[in-house]
């Protein structure tokens, strides 16, 4: 079985460097999942991963939050399928204007009264994950379990702060520093500007 983080380095996703979050806190590391999506063999390994992660639970849909949550959801929801012998579902969440994941088009009706799998493809605080949750909540569903791709804060993220069990395919601890204490300002490392929000922080200094 493949390494999630070694898949992830196979198609560049993993960079070193120093990058500024939406936090504004520095970090070294930026994980960029868009540059998994174009290898569709590669996404369709990650979703078997998944979904034998998680092959145990009573599952009856998928949902994520959209953007990257839709791709992994669609694939997740296919492989439980097929080793589950049922149709399982795939539904995804939306942001709003003020930052919520809600259910569009109509989908908590596919929610409503089934055990629903939370997917999320990187996990530094786990609010989007509650936001998703929460919405599942308000649609009549029952979460089962939260599923990662890769936690970037195991010491923050885990089953307690879900109130259902965590798995997830790996785990990258990234340290973060805010600005003042930040060693790679320090060491005068350029900051990132294609990734992350280097590009605004360098604009608003």
């Amino acid at each position: 079985m493949d390494n999630i983080l070694d898949i992830l380095k196979k198609v560049g996703a993993i960079l070193p460097g120093h990058f500024v979050g939406v936090s504004g806190k520095h970090f070294n590391i930026y994980i960029t999942k868009d540059a998994l999506f174009p290898h569709v063999l590669e996404v369709e390994k990650v979703c078997q991963m998944f979904a034998e992660k998680n092959k145990n639970f009573e599952i009856d849909v998928v949902a994520a939050p959209a953007l990257g949550g839709i791709i992994l959801a669609q694939g997740t929801a296919y492989a439980l399928s097929k080793i589950k012998g049922k149709e399982i579902l795939a539904v995804f969440t939306e942001k709003t204007g003020d930052g919520d994941q809600v259910f569009t088009r109509g989908y908590n009706k596919y929610v409503n009264g089934k055990n629903i799998l939370v997917l999320e493809d990187l996990t530094t605080t786990g609010g989007s994950v509650l936001k998703v949750i929460a919405s599942v909540k308000k649609a009549g569903g029952n979460v089962v379990a939260v599923s990662v791709m890769v936690n970037k804060s195991p010491k923050v993220v885990t089953s307690e702060l879900f109130g259902v069990p965590l798995r997830a395919l790996g785990e990258l601890e990234v340290e973060n520093y805010n600005t003042k204490d930040c060693p790679l300002c320090k060491k005068n490392i350029p900051m990132n500007t294609e990734f992350g929000h280097g590009k605004k922080f360098l604009e608003n200094k």
